[in-house]
């Protein structure tokens, strides 16, 4: 295993993606040494949920393992997010399914399995349903690179340095952009429906 550690960062990661690709089990091992505690602490902050974020986690280096060949050179830790985020989802969904066959929830008022358990703004609120009604079509007449900064600063929780790293953007340039998608949204929003906003700007 001690041989796919001589590389760092980038370089490192390409080298052992293409290792899990060939079916070198250590390759993926040192991956998830690498990888595995960034991504617990990123799907925490959007499921509060400890087992499911387990599993979520196991799912995604289990497709790591079968998809690695697929791996066309993008950053390594963007590529992982997206299977991570994509696994949330599917857990996300199966459980909604779940709940509506079992009926309405035991505990009344608990907080859901995926409350962050933070007091969310108007914003905030309208962005967690990024996919769903007003937000999604609002979320449409802004740019993709507005959208992706919000995903990240908002959705997923990430720091300014963090959201940089992921998008291979600079810092100044997330801070820039997030005000900006902010901004457009709001606008786009406040022009659907006023009430999402609150009507402020």
């Amino acid at each position: 295993m001690g041989g796919h550690r001589e590389k760092d960062g980038a370089e490192g990661d390409a080298a052992l993606l293409r290792a899990v690709a060939a079916g070198d089990s250590a390759a993926l091992a040192d991956l998830y040494d690498r990888h595995a505690g960034w991504l617990h602490a990123r799907l925490t902050r959007r499921c509060a949920d400890p087992e499911v974020v387990r599993e979520v986690l196991q799912d995604t280096f289990v497709t790591v393992w079968r998809s690695a060949a697929g791996h066309r050179g993008q950053e390594a830790g963007g590529w992982l997010w997206t299977i991570a985020a994509r696994r949330l989802v599917d857990a996300r969904r199966a459980h909604e399914r779940a709940t509506r066959v079992a009926g309405p929830s035991l505990e009344e008022g608990a907080p859901g399995r995926y409350d962050t358990g933070a007091a969310p703004s108007a914003e905030d609120r309208v962005l967690a349903g990024l996919e769903y009604g007003d937000v999604g079509t609002a979320l449409a007449r802004i740019s993709p690179e507005l959208r992706e900064v919000l995903r990240a600063t908002v959705v997923d929780g990430l720091s300014t340095r963090e959201a940089a790293g992921l998008l291979g953007i600079p810092e100044g340039t997330v801070k820039s952009r997030a005000r900006r998608a902010r901004t457009e949204l709001r606008a786009a929003l406040d022009q659907l429906n006023p009430s999402l906003v609150g009507g402020t700007a």
